[in-house]
């Protein structure tokens, strides 16, 4: 937010507070048991596990985040092209039972459902965090409403989402996982996201487009081994904002999932704004994905060719 003010983009952008997502609205994703604990834990300042340390506003301040990408989905739903929850913590590793990876709720997967709730049948998720979203998957495994798309580092934390992670029962073939080998630059996301993301989301058609927006890619974030840059976030945002007017009048929610050099992920979330926007990210096509991400692409097309025209 101070980086938005220091630079005069908060004057080109709609605030909006959020309000607290009622009980029954976590519920979409997360078992009652589950809340109670988090808001007991919270109470008493336990941890949920050893990443994920409870003080006594942390539930509240978790109902706000899941309120917050929900306020986001309503703003696009009541006539914004697109909307960004900067909300904390982060939520796509919370599984329906289970807080893990500083994630308390899972605000895209609520947001998801209450997307749905309001009539949109077909919600695409696409996930950029570093750390592969094994909460969201878990959520719509079965569920052919909802295509998940993750690119991550792996191997890493949490240790999920490789290419043969699918989908199952009704839901197989609209889970797509690209794990990427550790040092993938700003060309290999690109080349994913051109190549595999844009031709199954143009095939599925999404009525919503929810972005797990995770700048922790970033290189020298901190806490992976990827060489991503605040451009080619901009890049990343401004293919899936194509694919929105594409395919949903232009519609897509992000709400805000790791980055944890807090310089580099207030300049990442400044240019995916630009590109939300309308302004054309800078970009170098003359710079191709190495050897490594190349053949990693190509295994993941290979499998999901059995489900999508790519």
């Amino acid at each position: 937010m101070a980086h938005l003010k220091e630079t005069g983009m908060i004057e080109k952008i709609v605030l909006a507070g959020p309000r607290p997502a009622l009980p029954e609205e976590i519920g979409y994703i997360h078992t009652p048991g589950y809340i109670e604990r988090a808001r007991r834990y919270s109470e008493l300042e336990l941890q949920l596990d050893p990443d994920t340390i409870l003080g006594r506003e942390s539930y509240n301040v978790a109902l706000l985040a899941a309120g917050g990408a929900i306020t986001a989905v309503d703003s696009v739903l009541d006539g914004l092209d697109c909307s960004f929850a900067l909300v904390r913590p982060p939520g796509h590793h919370a599984l329906p039972d289970r807080g893990m990876g500083f994630c308390i709720f899972n605000n895209v997967a609520i947001a998801a459902r209450h997307a749905q709730k309001k009539g949109k049948k077909r919600v695409l998720i696409v996930d950029w965090d570093v750390h592969h979203g094994n909460g969201t998957q878990n959520a719509f495994y079965n569920d052919p409403s909802v295509l998940y798309f993750s690119t991550h580092e792996y191997p890493h934390y949490p240790g999920t989402g490789w290419i043969d992670e699918v989908g199952s029962k009704e839901g197989e073939g609209f889970n797509i996982n690209v794990p990427l080998p550790a040092g993938t630059d700003d060309s290999g996301f690109v080349a994913a996201f051109e190549e595999i993301l844009v031709p199954a989301a143009c095939e599925f058609k999404p009525e919503m487009i929810l972005v797990s927006a995770g700048q922790d890619a970033c290189a020298d974030d901190g806490l992976a081994r990827m060489r991503m840059s605040p451009d080619g976030f901009a890049v990343l945002a401004s293919i899936v904002k194509s694919i929105a007017r594409e395919t949903c009048d232009g519609k897509v929610v992000a709400t805000l999932e790791g980055g944890y050099d807090l310089g580099l992920l207030a300049r990442s979330v400044a240019a995916i704004l630009e590109a939300f926007m309308g302004k054309e990210p800078v970009r170098d096509k003359t710079i191709k994905p190495g050897p490594r991400t190349r053949d990693r692409l190509e295994e993941i097309k290979k499998v999901q060719s059995r489900y999508w025209q790519l």
